[in-house]
C-alpha cells in the first residue's frame, strides 16, 4: 500500500491532508510535513537551489516525489526526466506538468545521463553503507563520461548526544515506517551519510567528492564526479 502516496494525493487534490506520521528506530514518531514536497522556488532551501544550478546536460531526478525540482529544471530549459517508485507520486507529477515522469526503480535503469540528482536526502534510498557502496558502482554504468552525482545528506550524529551510538551498524542507518489515516506501510531502510564517511567511500570507489555547501542544520550538498 502506498501510504506516502495517499498523503501526497490528498494534499494535491484538496490542498490539505491528515497527519503523515514517520515512525523510526531512534525515538518517537515524527510528523512529516507534506507541504514541503510541493515547494516552489522561493520556498526551497539554498542547498537545493544550488544543486539545481549545478545540473548539466541530460538530468535524471531520482526519487522525484511530486516533481517540484523537475518542474523548476524544466522551467530553466534543462532536459530532465523524473523517476519515483510511488505510482501515486508519478500520477501527481503527470498532473502537475512534469514532462517525463516514470515509475522506475533506479537500480533497473538502462538509459544514461549526465547528472543524477537526489534531493531531500534522496540518496537515503541506498539504505545502508553497503547499499551506498553498491550504488556508487551502479551509478558509473548510468552516467555518461564526465557525469556527476548531486545529492544532499546530513550528519545525524547529534541524535546520539543523549544516548549511546549503535554498535551493530553505522549510526546513519535508520529504519522508517509511514502511517497515514491509521494505516501503516512497510518498514524501509534509509541512510544518512556524514561527510567524512562520504569522502572515504567515494575515494575508495574512484569518485572525486566535493562538499559544495553546508548549512546550519548540518545538511550538506555533495557533488561527485566519476572516474
Amino acid at each position: 500500500m502506498d501510504i506516502y502516496g495517499n498523503a501526497l494525493l490528498d494534499f494535491h487534490r484538496f490542498g490539505k491532508a491528515d497527519v503523515l506520521w514517520l515512525h523510526n528506530t531512534y525515538g518517537d514518531p515524527e510528523e512529516m510535513p507534506i507541504d514541503i514536497f510541493f515547494r516552489d522556488e522561493e520556498e526551497m532551501p539554498e542547498i537545493e537551489l544550488k544543486a539545481l544550478n549545478l545540473c548539466k546536460g541530460k538530468v535524471l531526478d531520482v526519487g522525484a516525489g511530486v516533481g517540484s525540482h523537475a518542474l523548476l529544471l524544466d522551467k530553466k530549459g534543462v532536459e530532465v526526466s523524473a523517476i519515483d517508485i510511488s505510482p501515486v507520486a508519478v500520477q501527481i507529477m503527470q498532473e502537475r506538468g512534469v514532462k517525463k515522469p516514470q515509475l522506475q526503480d533506479f537500480f533497473t535503469l538502462t538509459e544514461k545521463y549526465d547528472t543524477l540528482l537526489f534531493m531531500m536526502n534522496g540518496i537515503g534510498l541506498t539504505g545502508t553503507l553497503q547499499g551506498f557502496e553498491n550504488f556508487l558502482e551502479s551509478a558509473k554504468k548510468v552516467l555518461n563520461p564526465n557525469g556527476q552525482l548531486l545529492f544532499d545528506s546530513s550528519d545525524i550524529s547529534y541524535l546520539y548526544e543523549d544516548m549511546p551510538m549503535p554498535t551493530d551498524h553505522y549510526f546513519g542507518e535508520i529504519s522508517y515506517c509511514y502511517e497515514y489515516k491509521k494505516q501503516k506501510g512497510n518498514w524501509f531502510n534509509w541512510l544518512y551519510l556524514d561527510p567524512a564517511t562520504l569522502q572515504r567511500l567515494s575515494k575508495q570507489h574512484g569518485w572525486s567528492c566535493k562538499i559544495v555547501e553546508v548549512d546550519e542544520q548540518d545538511q550538506y550538498l555533495a557533488q561527485l564526479t566519476g572516474p
